[in-house]
């Protein structure tokens, strides 16, 4: 039987993209649905185009276990965020032990926590001179981007690259890693 995944994400939905597209064909998993809580995300184009099922939520459905039990009942298996940037309340986690997990776009711990998410990491990575970058895949807790890693990968930067040279490469990593370690993962 499949294993269900279910995306939480909050923006333009390019890692989410590459996970269902991913799975598409895939015989240990499914993207079965996307969730997120901006209504104008460019996810739910990227999910509709795919025939994914996609809901909306506000911050306070996500806070008072509304999310929770609608990912219950859908019976997920892994919650994966994708560019998801509220903080996950206890009754998630607690719902779905060991079954969250995130990207962070830099090596953590350096580079996360609170207010670090896109360009805000790569601005800060090109201002403390940083020779590296890369992603951190990890298991999500109560805390930002304090979880368990679970996968790394790094990338050579330039002096002379910019954020969005150093974004760029960093999402070329998402892209090409991220669905192999949720694979992995459910194997």
């Amino acid at each position: 039987m499949l294993k269900k995944i279910a995306i939480l994400a909050s923006g333009n939905g390019t890692n989410a993209e590459k996970i269902i597209q991913y799975f598409n064909t895939s015989d240990i998993a499914s993207v079965v649905s996307v969730g997120t809580n901006k209504e104008d995300a460019g996810v739910i184009d990227r999910a509709k185009k795919l025939g994914v099922p996609h809901f909306t939520f506000q911050k306070k459905e996500l806070e008072n276990g509304s999310v929770r039990a609608l990912l219950m009942i859908k019976r997920i298996d892994l919650i994966v965020l994708a560019g998801f940037l509220l903080k996950i309340p206890d009754n998630l986690i607690k719902g779905f032990p060991n079954a969250i997990i995130n990207i962070h776009p830099a090596l953590l711990p350096k580079f996360g926590g609170k207010g670090m998410y896109g360009m805000n990491v790569h601005k800060a990575v090109k201002d403390a001179g940083e020779q590296q970058s890369g992603i951190t895949i990890h298991w999500v807790n109560e805390h930002y981007d304090e979880g368990q890693v679970i996968f790394q990968k790094r990338v050579d930067l330039s002096p002379n690259d910019t954020p969005a040279q150093i974004a760029a490469k960093v999402q070329e990593l998402e892209h090409n890693y991220y669905p192999k370690v949720i694979e992995n993962l459910l194997k």
